[in-house]
């Protein structure tokens, strides 16, 4: 059975993580999140998301990484070969596990202030805690709130841009748009 242990997005805090009930130490959640960030390196690498789930297989554990001026499949293996060799010398998994690191994807919600920075300029789409669902360009961050600009037609002939600022207290989740232009 999973539970959610942690949901919260807030910069400083646990990532979200997902617990399996069958592993032989409580605190596999706090000893997977230090080794996964001990071996981030790079100060401009962070800790999106740690997910453990255990199948009749063995345990997957799924590590979301994510840097300030993106990340790469090099990037993501050697840290993936890091955290394995350190769960098997600290025996923290006694079954068989497949362990996964990669960078958050396009349905991965931003989570973190750093990561609505890095995607200044790029069209988001927001949906607020109220059920609004707006989208626009997102052209500012500020402790407390993002601002975007989204068009919206005016009349027939005239678009207009309108500059709106929305609270991250408001916001439920935030997703970066793909532009095929």
């Amino acid at each position: 059975m999973y539970g959610n242990i942690d949901t919260s997005f807030k910069e400083g805090t646990s990532v979200p993580f997902l617990f399996v009930n069958n592993f032989k130490h409580m605190d596999l959640q706090a000893t997977l999140q230090r080794i996964a960030e001990e071996n981030l390196d790079d100060k401009s690498l962070f800790l999106v998301a740690l997910k453990v789930k255990g199948t009749s297989n063995g345990s997957k554990i799924s590590i979301i990484i994510d840097g300030d001026d993106g990340v790469s499949i090099d990037t993501c293996a050697r840290i993936s070969r890091a955290v394995a060799n350190q769960i098997e010398m600290e025996d923290l998994i006694d079954t068989a596990f497949r362990l996964e690191v990669s960078s958050p994807g396009l349905d991965h919600p931003l989570a973190f202030h750093r990561q609505y920075k890095k995607n200044i300029g790029r069209k988001v789409r927001v949906i607020m805690k109220d059920d609004k669902i707006l989208q626009g360009a997102l052209v500012r961050v500020e402790n407390q709130q993002i601002v975007i600009e989204r068009e919206h037609q005016k009349n027939k002939k005239k678009k207009e841009v309108e500059t709106v600022s929305l609270p991250f207290e408001e916001i439920l989740k935030t997703n970066v748009l793909v532009s095929f232009k």
